[in-house]
């Protein structure tokens, strides 16, 4: 027997839940943009995969994946 998933409703989530995920909202673009420029100018591995992992965690927000 197949389950449906319901669709992604933010007011089920707990308060303090809902409070993190909008502080992330507010401050994952600019550290994309910050985490970009040091990439640009001193690129090693740890800036490109904590580069990656801003820019995922901004599309997530974005698409509401969590």
């Amino acid at each position: 027997m197949e389950t449906m998933r319901r669709g992604y409703n933010p007011y089920t989530l707990p308060r303090w839940l809902r409070t993190t995920r909008a502080i992330c909202a507010q401050f994952v673009v600019p550290f994309c943009v910050f985490q970009g420029i040091r990439t640009i100018l001193i690129p090693t591995t740890f800036d490109v995969l904590l580069l990656t992992i801003f820019i995922l965690i901004a599309l997530a927000i974005k698409f509401e994946f969590i």
